[in-house]
């Protein structure tokens, strides 16, 4: 993947002489000493990170922490004091008001908190709004609102009026506008904070599965650990303008880099969030189809103490065998495992959550095995290692 989004240094502060205070918080002031020395307020302080294209990024953090406020500093609807937003190379600080609202419709779609959709305008017509403003032909304006539709699941709707729709339906069409748009990158503030839980997880599950289809660069913010877990590929963890950590959900839980971020992820069930990676051991022995008979495969079992073994062929994972199988054919003069081999086992990938391997475990008598994309065998879980890992990931991320 390639860098999308470049936040470098990005200052915002509220007040009549900005500039001013850029030194202050270099020495070291806190926002309270600055908004009593002098009246202004620090909404960002010095934060840099980089957005992959086709990533999803969340920024969170508690109210104040000047996540919103970063977020519309990337497209300028608040005007950064200091720092740079490269977006594709194009620092989009340094453009001028024409070249912005340009590269702003070209490159950025936003979806808000509270919908903002006109009352008066039909499903389809505020799908259309932006294109609209860009005098996008009409006949291809409805084409592409109505592929926005139906991306988000609204084909049907389009002649209803926001006020006919749920809250949930009412997100589907603000998300479907920028779809419609066409832009590359989606920048989300809060977009399910105003819906009910349920809708909200399911939005959330909507959004991943939209996001396997058209591969946006995502900019999401949220205020809920648990919303920035399930979304995010990584995460940007905020407090008073300021950056704290920055990783997948998995490195912030397992090593926060403070006191401060641990107790603001103790709460977490890890079970949700470590993965088959996580908790996975190297096989103590693994048999080779072209290579080993029964009587290798048994002398690498008992050498392991192990009473089953995997088996590959050509690096893939094929199958396994059990020692009590293999002793039966030895008696037999058999040369190979093939007869023995068992194949169908379940298998699970690296990503695998860690919650989804204890139904798993219980309902097999062999170790788990973990494979690659290509069907290569990369470790293997059994119980006990699942429960070590989780009890390490639980210390080191500072749960109680």
């Amino acid at each position: 993947m390639s860098e999308k989004i470049v936040v470098d240094n990005v200052y915002k502060i509220f007040g009549s002489h900005p500039e001013k205070i850029l030194d202050l918080i270099d020495k070291g002031h806190t926002n309270e000493q600055i908004l009593e020395e002098t009246g202004h307020a620090v909404g960002v302080a010095g934060v840099s990170f980089t957005v992959e294209e086709g990533e999803i990024l969340v920024v969170m953090g508690l109210s104040g922490s000047g996540k919103s406020t970063l977020v519309r500093c990337i497209n300028r609807l608040i005007e950064p004091t200091a720092g740079k937003v490269i977006v594709d190379g194009v620092d989009v600080t340094q453009l001028t008001m024409d070249e912005l609202l340009h590269f702003r419709q070209k490159h950025f779609g936003m979806v808000f908190q509270n919908f903002a959709l006109f009352p008066h305008r039909t499903v389809l017509q505020n799908v259309a709004y932006g294109l609209e403003i860009q005098r996008v032909d009409p006949n291809t304006m409805r084409d592409k609102a109505m592929q926005a539709l139906t991306q988000v699941g609204l084909k049907g709707w389009e002649s209803n009026y926001p006020s006919q729709l749920s809250g949930g339906m009412q997100q589907r069409v603000g998300l479907a506008r920028a779809l419609a748009l066409d832009a590359d990158i989606m920048l989300m503030d809060e977009a399910f904070s105003a819906l009910d839980p349920l809708i909200r997880r399911d939005m959330q599950d909507e959004l991943l599965d939209l996001q396997e289809r058209v591969q946006k660069t995502i900019v999401f913010i949220s205020h809920d650990l648990d919303e920035a877990i399930k979304l995010g590929d990584r995460i940007v963890l905020m407090k008073d303008g300021r950056t704290v950590q920055v990783g997948t959900a998995e490195e912030i839980l397992t090593n926060p880099a403070n006191d401060y971020v641990a107790r603001f992820v103790e709460e977490v069930d890890m079970t949700k969030i470590m993965t088959a990676e996580s908790v996975m051991v190297k096989p103590s022995a693994i048999a080779y189809f072209k290579s080993d008979g029964p009587h290798a495969a048994l002398r690498k079992m008992q050498k392991a103490g192990i009473s089953s073994i995997f088996v590959r062929r050509d690096g893939k994972l094929i199958g396994m065998v059990t020692a009590d199988d293999v002793a039966k054919i030895i008696k037999t003069d058999a040369k190979t495992l093939e007869s023995i081999l068992i194949t169908g086992m379940q298998t699970v990938t690296r990503d695998t959550p860690a919650i989804e391997l204890f139904p798993i475990l219980a309902g097999i008598n062999y170790p788990l095995a973990v494979v690659d994309d290509d069907g290569r065998l990369v470790g293997v879980i059994i119980k006990g290692s699942l429960l070590a890992g989780l009890a390490e990931g639980m210390q080191t991320g500072g749960a109680s």
